[in-house]
């Protein structure tokens, strides 16, 4: 199409443009020089289902994407780490490929983090050979988060692990992914002590079941709490509140559009 008042032929934007990429372009996309694996397709705006959205947003389709494994080689030192990491758990009696689900360098460029997907039964193994080898040396951890993928089957609740290196100045990310029906990780308290808490938060949150730590329990909600409040397939009101004598109900039960 040309702009009709300069006659320049100045292209104008077309859906796909303005609405963002789509989902085949994700995955193959020419410029992006990893794969991309999309678990879910979201179509229009602030999760309305069933009532109608009045937004305005109910044509829109955005593919939800995560980054897959990324190419050898790594860039900088991303492949020191993994090699060393590799010869350390090879010492121990472990393959890295039984470890290790894959490694992923996103986003691209000079802004690149690093992030082993872990297998849950080899996860202390690889805690501790990051601490303790001294060409690894990461003995920090900054905590645990929890993520809720519904729609990743097989792999719905993610334990990410942020970890740093004092000695080297590094940075990088263990994550761990296992099914809604079988929510289990094994505690890394053993290796990284102040994962205590953020075990129990993780925990309460989002209810990924860290077996073998010392007192799990909930720490932010009361311990009679049913569910967990940051799951995305928690109710987005809440509970109903009581104030008064009256019953103010959950925001998204208050009101339905035909």
């Amino acid at each position: 199409m040309t702009d009709e008042k300069t006659g320049g032929g100045t292209p104008v934007p077309q859906p796909e443009e303005v609405n963002g990429p789509r989902s085949g372009d994700l995955v193959t996309g020419a410029s992006a020089p990893r794969t991309l694996e999309v678990v879910e397709v979201r179509e229009g705006m602030f999760g309305v289902h069933g009532s109608g959205d009045t937004s305005g947003y109910g044509g829109l389709v955005q593919p939800v994407a995560m980054p897959g494994a990324s190419p050898r080689p790594y860039g900088g030192w991303f492949d020191e780490v993994v090699d060393v990491l590799a010869e350390v758990l090879a010492e121990g009696g472990t393959r890295f490929e039984a470890a290790v689900e894959r490694v992923v360098v996103d986003p691209p460029g000079a802004h690149a983090e690093l992030t082993i997907h872990v297998h849950r039964d080899h996860l202390v193994d690889v805690c501790r050979a990051l601490r303790d080898d001294q060409d690894l040396r990461f003995e920090l951890s900054l905590g645990v988060s929890g993520v809720h993928f519904p729609h990743d089957v097989g792999r719905e609740l993610h334990a990410v692990y942020h970890l740093t290196s004092i000695t080297h100045g590094r940075r990088l990310r263990l994550e761990v992914s296992v099914p809604d029906a079988d929510p289990h990780v094994p505690t890394t308290t053993s290796v990284y002590p102040t994962n205590d808490w953020h075990e129990r938060e993780t925990w309460d949150f989002f209810g990924i079941v860290f077996d073998g730590h010392p007192s799990l329990a909930r720490i932010e909600m009361p311990d009679d709490w049913p569910g967990h409040p940051q799951r995305k397939d928690y109710p987005l009101g809440g509970i109903p509140v009581e104030y008064k004598g009256a019953t103010v109900p959950p925001p998204d039960t208050r009101r339905s559009y035909s």
